[in-house]
């Protein structure tokens, strides 16, 4: 990931640190479905004034009690508990040692095992840092040469002119790779970020031979994680080693970095902490541990420990625990613009300023792991910090901001600068910021809605540029704060929003706005879900043009420059200058999308208008009769007595499809005797409410289920594999379903009677149910948001999961209800 990019489109705060930086794949933005994780409150191992406690050779001599450290160590646990993460380490340096460590939360949650300054973790592209320094030490011999072709050490290698460049210019140099000025693809054909047969380096580079660059060597920066790929190999075909063994001895080891390597050993990952990958839609899981083809771009394990000896023999100079790694001038070199003043990066490091001061750094993000390290080379002072959720980018780099500012002041003898937390927008406040807005006629949009927080309940986000972020207040300023961004700094008024940086956005419309045109008939085959459980690309329509989410973050408008073929922004971005094309079988069906070079196979999933269906875990009468021989769960406190209200009595213009009073549903079984929707007055009321402001709309509802008897509820439970329990209500706790204060439902066309296509369809067990789904057309988001909307000004919020999934805001006063629908009639009577 891109840390360069993770606040894209946002202003900083004030006094904002400048910097290029890219990691290995992404730049994230925001989601709205909180992970609640356990965090720890106190650090864990932490370490004074050296590597080891008995190791010191720092001058600053930072105390666990002082007061720098009590206000890290505040920050740190506000920001972990905020953005949900398990882990992290953190460590500060000088260039005479370790002035402070610490581990904060659990490296392996479901063991207990905590964090501390010598858990390893995947640092991504801070690996690149590893490749470079092995590289100028055989300039620095006279073995390679920064300025010489590449296919001087590589003759085999084939690197074809982009399009318009001279057909007779060489291609790129050591020096133009290393500070991603190659014109090369981000991602080598094999190897790449998002494959999983772990190919040889050789195999990895073997791929990239004969490829077309996107731009001319030197031309502008392209970060290419198949440069840096390129780059590894040189060192491992030039010294006839294999690439990981000949860092290690050549880098690692001098440094004392015993527990870091490009190899995940018995060390390694004995002390590997766990990760977990999320997306803009609620989805979390664990995150792979494949290893990369390209792995001098991002392979490398490592501890803060082992970062801490690295910053401070940059520091020194090129000095580390045994000795000179490298020249001082030659360390220098690689902390200066390579292109000009101005230039985003040294050799390997990005570099910019904080509060005025140089500052040389890099991040990295690979699969659940997010590292920010960062240098002030003038002042010594170094920060690093890791974290266990993927592209929360953003609070490592912030996290390594701080304490750079803190070191700043203590060796000044300055005030400590304090640090400043956002709260959850007023409800009364997103109620007059939520809508559309744009910088102008065509310009920049943003856009402000409603999101789900942890737990479900009702959050906020801004979309912006090609990224999401959660979006927060601090008085009465809004501020995009996430994972994988921070910035903006928004005040709102009934016209419009204005960033802190001073662009204006003019309302467009409120939320949701009106509805969208229909997608182009053309797009229709096209649009839907590709690649792996690990990686899904998104490709989706929205305001007539198509949309590619890719790495989970990066929201990208795709160019449509011929049939089936598209052209990722040129302005930025992760792929930038790059391309989608779409392949077709023989029948015509597309297969796969090829992006930026790599083929993302078609996934499968129901159809629309298919109807979900599962393998029950056991015979369905078999569980029937368990579920009604058994009793639902006890209750404390008191309850109101229930008043089911039959819906079709309060709303005159409803229409049923109660799939449980037949087989068309996800077991194709019957639960019900006939399709009738009960629910508890006052809710029914407030969906009246509803059905008429959407008839305003020109639709109508249609309800798919409404009070269900606990020991359906039972049934579903029983009869749903572990993976897809989070769809159906655990009868140990009943469902709102069963307190007749949930109901099911979609819109229909009041003109024609037909049901509206949504993003999936009812009772579909995937992510294309979550209401923050992103894929689909504008029209069938727009219609899963106006329902929302406006059942949620009636009182409703929606289920997390399911978007046709409504609970009223009383469900908690009733009681779990067991009575058929004949009981329930019986006593109407």
């Amino acid at each position: 990931m891109n840390t360069q990019s993770s606040n894209r489109g946002l202003a900083e705060e004030t006094t904002p640190r400048r910097v290029a930086q890219d990691s290995l794949g992404r730049t994230r933005a925001g989601i709205l479905a909180t992970l609640v994780l356990a965090t720890s409150g106190a650090a864990v191992a932490t370490v004074v004034a050296g590597r080891r406690p008995d190791q010191s050779g720092s001058e600053m001599r930072v105390s666990e009690g002082s007061a720098l450290v009590t206000r890290l160590t505040r920050f740190i646990e506000a920001e972990m508990d905020d953005k949900g993460l398990p882990a992290m380490s953190v460590a500060l340096v000088d260039s005479a040692g370790l002035v402070w460590a610490g581990g904060f939360g659990e490296a392996r949650p479901g063991e207990g095992v905590g964090a501390d300054v010598e858990t390893v973790y995947r640092v991504g592209s801070v690996s690149k840092l590893f490749t470079d320094i092995a590289v100028m030490q055989l300039v620095e011999r006279g073995e390679l040469h920064l300025d010489a072709p590449l296919t001087d050490y590589l003759p085999e290698f084939e690197s074809l002119p982009a399009p318009g460049e001279d057909p007779s210019a060489t291609g790129p140099t050591l020096r133009q790779l290393m500070a991603h000025r190659a014109g090369l693809v981000r991602e080598p054909p094999a190897g790449h970020y998002f494959a999983t047969d772990e190919p040889s380096l050789a195999e990895t580079v073997a791929s990239l031979s004969g490829l077309e660059r996107v731009y001319p060597p030197g031309e502008r920066v392209k970060y290419s994680n198949a440069g840096i790929a390129l780059v590894g190999y040189v060192l491992e075909a030039t010294q006839d080693e294999p690439f990981a063994d000949y860092v290690k001895r050549a880098v690692l080891d001098p440094l004392g970095m015993d527990d870091s390597s490009f190899q995940p050993g018995p060390r390694v990952t004995a002390n590997l902490a766990d990760a977990l990958m999320w997306g803009y839609d609620g989805r979390q899981f664990a995150a792979p541990t494949f290893e990369l083809g390209m792995s001098p771009a991002g392979s490398m394990y490592s501890t803060v420990a082992d970062l801490a000896l690295f910053m401070s023999a940059v520091l020194a100079g090129g000095v580390g625990e045994s000795g000179r790694i490298l020249e001082e001038t030659t360390m220098d070199s690689m902390l200066s613009p390579q292109f000009g003043e101005g230039s985003q990066f040294g050799i390997g490091f990005g570099l910019g300023t904080l509060d005025g001061d140089r500052y040389a750094g890099h991040g990295g993000a690979i699969y659940g792991f997010a590292t920010q390290l960062g240098m002030l080379p003038d002042q010594k002072m170094g920060a690093v910090a890791v974290t266990t959720v993927d592209v929360s980018n953003a609070v490592t780099d912030r996290v390594v901001d701080y304490a750079l500012r803190l070191l700043v002041a203590e060796a000044r003898g300055e005030a400590l600068p304090d640090f400043a937390v956002t709260e959850p927008v007023p409800a009364r406040v997103l109620d007059a910021a939520a809508g559309v807005f744009e910088a102008g006629p065509g310009g920049m949009r943003l856009t402000v809605r409603a999101g789900l927080g942890a737990g479900g309940e009702t959050d906020a986000f801004v979309e912006l540029g090609q990224a999401r972020y959660r979006l927060r207040a601090r008085g009465d300023t809004l501020i995009a704060d996430d994972r994988h961004g921070f910035g903006g700094f928004f005040t709102v008024s009934r016209e419009g929003i204005t960033a802190r940086d001073g662009t204006v956005f003019t309302r467009v419309s409120d939320w949701p706005g009106p509805e969208p045109a229909d997608s182009p008939a053309r797009f229709s085959p096209l649009i839907g879900e590709y690649g792996w459980d690990h990686n899904v690309l998104f490709i989706y329509e929205d305001r007539g043009s198509l949309h590619a989410l890719i790495e989970w973050i990066e929201m990208a408008e795709l160019t449509e420059i011929g049939p089936d073929r598209f052209a990722f922004p040129v302005g930025g971005g992760l792929y930038h200058g790059e391309g989608v094309e779409f392949e077709r079988d023989a029948a015509g069906s597309v297969v796969s999308a090829v992006a930026a070079g790599i083929r993302f196979p078609r996934r499968s999933g129901a159809a629309t208008g298919e109807t979900f269906v599962i393998v029950p875990r056991r015979p369905v009468e078999e569980l029937r009769g368990e579920a009604l021989a058994a009793s639902p769960p006890a209750e404390q406190g008191e309850l109101r007595d229930p008043d089911l209200v039959e819906l079709s009595e309060v709303v005159p213009a409803v229409q049923y499809d109660i799939r449980y009073a037949g087989t068309n549903n996800f077991m194709q079984s019957r639960f019900y005797s006939e399709p009738r929707a009960f629910l508890q007055e006052p809710a029914a009321r407030a969906t009246a409410r509803a059905a008429d402001r959407l008839a305003g709309h020109g639709f109508g509802i249609l309800v798919f289920d409404a009070y269900r008897p606990w020991f359906v509820t039972k049934m579903f439970y029983d009869a749903t594999p572990d993976e897809q329990r989070h769809f159906v209500a655990n009868p140990a706790g009943g469902s709102r379903h069963n307190r007749g204060a949930a109901i099911d439902l979609t819109l229909y066309d009041l003109a024609t009677g037909t049901p509206l296509e949504t993003t999936g369809g009812y009772d579909e067990f995937s992510e294309r149910s979550y209401p923050l789904y992103v894929g689909g057309t504008a029209r069938q988001r727009w219609r899963r948001d106006l329902l929302r909307s406006v059942m949620e000004a009636e009182g409703f919020r929606v289920y997390e999961y399911e978007w046709w999934h409504f609970d009223y805001q009383d469900w908690r006063q009733y009681p779990i209800m067991n009575h058929t629908f004949e009981e329930i009639l019986a006593g109407r009577r």
